[in-house]
């Protein structure tokens, strides 16, 4: 029922804006623009050999990532939106700032999380202060852009929640990624998956698996190398208590502010949550499951814009694999999403929600355009995925052709309406080839149909061939 997509408000919502603000004060600023402008990595956009679709056809385009992201152990991709969805335009800020594609990916492997529940790390202290991946970084957005001249640049960026610690200080932490239970508003840091966002405006809205959405500020992107030197010592302001700060960006292992110097597990730049909605009605899903449960609150497993309808709405869906007692195959709600820009009250879902017709289920982001619905569901490690096509008749999806056999791990879905190219990133990547790459956390190795991933696109006539 639409009523079970109800969001309501984050109580913390006052209280983390002003926490952001002082953050505001006291941290230097970067813009979109800068951002993409000290892009430090490079897409290849042609001759890219990396394949995650075996039998399946290729895409219309296809980018390789660096090889550290394409095979990474400890980041996995799930989350695309881009500059389509955040403007009508097409262009953000100042009009300059076009042709941008954002996906987010969570931190997979670090042995400091605590994996057995008994709230301790599986990290000693020394560990913590030596290996990187024993730090839990939580989530970051890669920030694309294809430039005049034709190349393709990215540069991430760190999720951050602002919190004051024990010296009331104003400080930051990594949105940690582990999932869990439904937690609370003040350890909403804690649980973020990412795998859906969207862009819009200048606010970029994060699934939250169990709780609902988390929203985010491009305008308050925080610049921890302000001089770009890569180098510790950039002054920083100071906060209540008036002492000056400085910034450390060579220090991979620490966040947040220590003795008067500020970390960001050596990322430049770090953008920041700024308020929460929260489902209203009670999550019965089983916890650390893929079963869901017909009714109550939903997974939110994915997010998409549709820019077709007017107004504009948002829409989130379920991952789900249908099993005894837990029949559902996921179910789909659509917000307007200019609703979610105020910070109280409710938002509710619009007059429908249903439920995919996906027998076995295992969607992985949904897209509408009008009445025609994109679906896209992962068949695994080992086979291309499948991209689903549906319309809405008299209220109900029923099919609009075979599905389109896409990238083995195929993710979340968003559509560049000028270029009319639906877009997606694979998330799988080759296990590591022993026992010493496995406990070094060092990069997989190429093993069989799951390679290496890449970002890619259909295009429009894909999308419409028979």
């Amino acid at each position: 029922m639409p009523s079970d997509f109800t969001l309501q408000a984050g109580t913390m919502n006052g209280t983390t804006a002003d926490r952001v603000a002082r953050l505001d004060r006291v941290l230097a600023k970067s813009g979109v623009s800068k951002l993409l402008a000290n892009a430090n990595r490079t897409v290849k956009t042609a001759g890219c050999t990396r394949d995650p679709f075996g039998t399946a056809p290729p895409p219309a385009l296809k980018w390789c990532l660096e090889a550290d992201d394409s095979t990474s152990r400890e980041w996995i991709p799930q989350a695309v939106t881009g500059v389509s969805d955040a403007a009508d335009s097409e262009q953000y800020g100042a009009g300059d700032d076009k042709d941008i594609q954002l996906y987010a990916s969570y931190d997979n492997w670090d042995p400091g999380r605590d994996s057995n529940n008994d709230g301790v790390g599986d990290c000693t202290p020394a560990e913590l202060e030596a290996h990187d991946a024993c730090n839990q970084k939580g989530v970051r957005v890669s920030f694309v852009q294809r430039r005049p001249d034709g190349t393709v640049k990215y540069r991430h960026v760190l999720l951050g929640w602002a919190y004051t610690n024990a010296s009331d200080h104003i400080s930051f932490d990594a949105v940690h990624s582990s999932e869990g239970s439904t937690i609370s508003d003040e350890d909403m840091q804690n649980g973020l998956h990412a795998g859906g966002m969207v862009w819009y405006g200048h606010y970029l809205y994060v699934a939250d698996t169990r709780n609902g959405i988390r929203v985010f500020d491009m305008e308050k992107i925080m610049d921890m190398d302000p001089d770009g030197d890569g180098k510790a010592g950039d002054e920083m302001g100071a906060d209540t208590d008036g002492v000056q700060t400085t910034s450390d960006v060579e220090d991979k292992t620490k966040v947040g502010r220590h003795n008067n110097v500020w970390y960001s597990f050596g990322y430049r730049y770090v953008m920041p949550q700024v308020a929460a909605w929260k489902f209203k009605a009670a999550q019965s899903n089983p916890s650390r499951a893929y079963k869901c449960v017909s009714t109550g609150a939903p997974k939110a497993s994915y997010l998409s814009l549709d820019r077709s309808m007017n107004p504009d709405r948002l829409i989130m869906g379920e991952y789900c694999r249908p099993a005894s007692g837990y029949p559902s195959p996921g179910r789909i709600a659509s917000f307007p999403v200019k609703e979610l820009e105020k910070r109280s009250g409710e938002v509710t879902a619009e007059g429908w929600a249903n439920y995919l017709p996906m027998t076995n289920g295992g969607a992985q982001g949904a897209l509408a355009m009008g009445e025609n619905l994109y679906v896209n569901q992962s068949a695994g490690h080992n086979a291309p995925g499948n991209l689903w096509r549906y319309k809405w008749s008299n209220g109900v999806l029923v099919s609009n052709g075979s599905p389109i056999k896409t990238a083995t791990g195929a993710e979340d879905l968003y559509y560049e309406r000028g270029a009319q190219r639906l877009w997606s990133v694979s998330e799988h990547y080759g296990p590591a080839v022993n026992a010493e790459a496995l406990e070094a956390g060092t990069e997989a190795k190429c093993l069989g149909l799951v390679c290496e991933r890449v970002l890619y696109a259909h295009s429009k006539a894909q999308l419409d061939a028979p």
